[in-house]
């Protein structure tokens, strides 16, 4: 039997052996996971017995880690704006850079605020907000509990993301106000503004409610009425197929496909995502889309159209164009 400073040893040398990235953090998250404790506690009983059976199963990850399965996988949570999140296999794992689509919209919302003269302390009374690729979802919780008067609707592909993002919504106590609905970007909302706008949406269906949460009298979609939204925000998938021999492998093989690839290049789900939010926001309403490393020249001109104004780009503390900001006009 062990001690924790000795097992936490040999997990570093383990990791740092099979050229971890970050091992020294993912060794300790590792163990503060087996052992149900947190950092404070590793650090003050550095003495502390490690039974044999958490030993091994602390060692049983380590060789998972090494092997290329990212840490949040093997620990199934991840933080996120300074709130805890479930990961699985079935959605991308919440990335810190993201937090900066959170910032922009937020801040956006208080500027609009100011210029029609009211008071700047947002509480989201009366704003309808869509996330469209919710995934595990982060944004659309991060806003519902910086909103908490805002009613948001959480859109993606996958059901099984959605079950996720779901648990994750009971567990930070909004589900009341984030509607789940399966569905292609905002295909699941038909609204008589697409016609009067005259943008033609392409296959446009009915979404199917999560989980039975909505009966089909109570759906906005089995209604055929959506909402016109205040603010439209997403992390699409941007990487291109051809970029993925060059991804790291904890990327590569173990996060979804679906939420990685947005097409050979990259960058081919923006322009529908840009059409779909012009026929969805409200006047004055704002879209928020986070971007890839090399997407802002294909991506920017989209919003060159009367339709917007107010582009504005942000980047992310490594200086990459990282949130692409509009105004519907």
């Amino acid at each position: 039997m062990s001690d924790v400073r000795d097992t936490l040893k040999q997990g570093l040398a383990q990791l740092r052996e099979a050229h971890v990235p970050s091992f020294t953090l993912a060794a300790e998250l590792l163990l503060l996971h087996v052992l149900g404790r947190d950092r404070t506690w590793l650090y003050a009983h550095p003495e502390e017995a490690v039974s044999t059976a958490d030993a091994e199963r602390y060692f049983a990850l380590i060789a998972r880690r090494a092997n290329g399965e990212p840490t949040q996988h093997l620990t199934g949570k991840q933080e996120f704006w300074g709130l805890e999140f479930e990961v699985t296999r079935d959605v991308l794992i919440p990335r810190p850079e993201t937090e900066h689509l959170i910032e922009v919209a937020l801040d956006r919302l208080a500027v609009r605020e100011l210029r029609a003269g009211r008071k700047q302390t947002l509480t989201g009374e009366g704003l309808q907000i869509a996330d469209i690729g919710t995934g595990s979802g982060c944004i659309a919780i991060a806003l519902a509990k910086e909103l908490p008067r805002a009613t948001i609707f959480a859109t993606d592909v996958s059901r099984a993301a959605l079950s996720v993002a779901q648990r994750n919504a009971t567990r930070h106590a909004v589900s009341d106000r984030v509607h789940l609905l399966e569905c292609n970007l905002l295909d699941g909302f038909i609204h008589r503004a697409v016609a009067n706008a005259g943008i033609s949406v392409v296959g446009a269906q009915h979404a199917a409610p999560l989980l039975g949460k909505d009966t089909p009298h109570e759906s906005p979609v089995a209604n055929h009425q959506s909402p016109f939204f205040d603010l439209i925000a997403s992390n699409p998938p941007y990487i291109g197929r051809r970029e993925a021999a060059t991804l790291v492998r904890e990327v590569r093989d173990h996060e979804p496909e679906i939420a990685l690839y947005g097409g050979e290049e990259g960058y081919e789900l923006y322009a529908g995502l840009i059409t779909q939010a012009a026929a969805h926001l409200k006047p004055g309403g704002i879209l928020v889309l986070e971007l890839g490393h090399h997407s802002l020249p294909a991506v920017q001109p989209l919003l060159d159209a009367p339709t917007w104004t107010n582009v504005t780009v942000t980047n992310d503390l490594a200086d990459i164009p990282r949130v692409l900001g509009a105004e519907r006009t």
